[in-house]
């Protein structure tokens, strides 16, 4: 019998490997990725089309393109395509990022053949019908005008805004006036030129059988299709960054302000990037971070702080995050900067370096165990334009990491002077 009083034995973790997919070149040259894996008779089919938010000529261009496509085919109604979705019992999900549009469909195996010749159509003969758009166009406005009101989007986009500047993709978002500037004529232009086979990928994960593999190579890799003629620009951004330390967006009725504080960091491809992600985790990545343990649990100033590194093309940026009372803001601030010191001047225990190296080594582990997370991943990895051996090297950067060597990433990185500090709420 099992003694439950017993906890099971703390073992570190010592290899870590995710599986490589079996990376193949369709006949019309667009690449498949299968990963096979998994008992249960589901699949998971991604299309990547490399056009997202750095690639739209007008705000919400790319995210309406990607959305739109449910909405009706050369062969069927928007009608038609939810209940055939339905009937199968597959789920359908669209979305954009900033670099790329995702088409993603779970769907039960012995049904993958009915549910992707409904994929194909949508993706392959798109109709843009103009009553739909409208109607999802309208929907998306009443959103946009809630979110609007919100303190948290008021600080981001004034942070990314000072950041990047207002010409620049992630800088540059919509307003009201935008939504109308979505008509069909726009969303074909943009499908033009980013959906077609020269310019996608696709991955299959879960239990892919031989069948499957055939279905994707039948709808999708026998023959070219959309223009790939289109020749796609190399796009680069000049970043225009505001001068200005504090920026604050004034919401007389908010209950909470807002606080975004961000700078530039080294991006993903930096031989320091993997072990500054164990300094930001440490800082304030994981609820028994520096910020948590002394802003939450000492302090009482907020439920939630928190730090990270984000990535995007070209840049990555070091962002902190929390909302609070609008009389805890500037305390928050001088807490922040004072943990920010501390870790430049002295050394973390041995205690708090295993804590760290515990939880992010098991948040890995815990991340790549299904089917479907094993595809994340290597979409992850596509998406971000990194070698395969970047899992590797993260599990060596978290198990190898020092407290000398986080403290000399905090002096090389941790630069209050190029932070800059974004309050959204009510002006005390």
């Amino acid at each position: 019998m099992l003694d439950r009083t017993v906890p099971p034995a703390i073992k570190p973790v010592a290899h870590f490997e995710i599986p490589l997919p079996e990376r193949r070149v369709m006949q019309n040259g667009m690449p498949l990725n299968v990963i096979r894996t998994g008992s249960e008779d589901v699949v998971r089919f991604d299309l990547l089309v490399r056009g997202g938010q750095w690639c739209q000529e007008y705000p919400l261009q790319a995210m309406f393109t990607n959305r739109m496509l449910r909405e009706g085919s050369a062969g069927m109604t928007s009608s038609e395509i939810a209940e055939k979705l339905d009937y199968y019992g597959a789920w359908l999900d669209l979305s954009s990022s900033v670099n790329y549009g995702f088409v993603t469909l779970y769907s039960l195996g012995k049904y993958f053949p009915q549910t992707l010749e409904v994929l194909a159509s949508m993706v392959k003969e798109p109709v843009f019908p103009e009553k739909e758009l409208s109607v999802v166009v309208e929907m998306n406005r009443q959103q946009f005008k809630v979110n609007a009101q919100r303190v948290d989007v008021m600080a981001r986009k004034g942070l990314n805004r000072a950041l990047f500047g207002i010409g620049h993709p992630l800088g540059r978002y919509a307003e009201a006036e935008d939504y109308d500037r979505i008509r069909r004529e726009v969303l074909v232009d943009f499908y033009r030129k980013y959906y077609h086979s020269g310019n996608c990928s696709a991955y299959v994960s879960g239990r892919v059988t031989p069948e499957v593999v055939r279905c994707i190579e039948s709808h999708f890799g026998d023959a070219a299709w959309g223009n790939t003629a289109e020749v796609l620009p190399d796009l680069h951004y000049p970043r225009v960054s505001d001068n200005r330390k504090r920026l604050f967006f004034e919401k007389e009725d908010a209950l909470q302000s807002s606080l975004k504080m961000g700078g530039f960091t080294v991006d993903r491809n930096h031989p320091d990037y993997l072990k500054l992600r164990v300094l930001v985790t440490l800082f304030g990545g994981y609820f028994g971070s520096r910020l948590m343990s002394n802003i939450r649990e000492d302090k009482g100033y907020t439920y939630g702080i928190g730090a990270g590194v984000v990535s995007y093309p070209e840049v990555s940026v070091l962002g902190i995050s929390t909302e609070a009372a609008n009389e805890y803001i500037e305390p928050i601030i001088g807490e922040i900067y004072k943990e920010m010191d501390l870790l430049c001047q002295e050394k973390s225990s041995e205690a708090e370096m295993e804590m760290v190296r515990n939880y992010m080594l098991g948040d890995m582990c815990r991340s790549y165990e299904s089917a479907f997370s094993l595809s994340e991943a290597w979409i992850f990895t596509e998406t971000s334009g990194l070698p395969d051996d970047f899992f590797e090297r993260s599990l060596t950067a978290i198990r190898d990491t020092t407290a000398e060597e986080i403290r000399d990433l905090a002096q090389r990185y941790f630069c209050k002077e190029t932070l800059i500090e974004v309050v959204a709420g009510k002006k005390m």
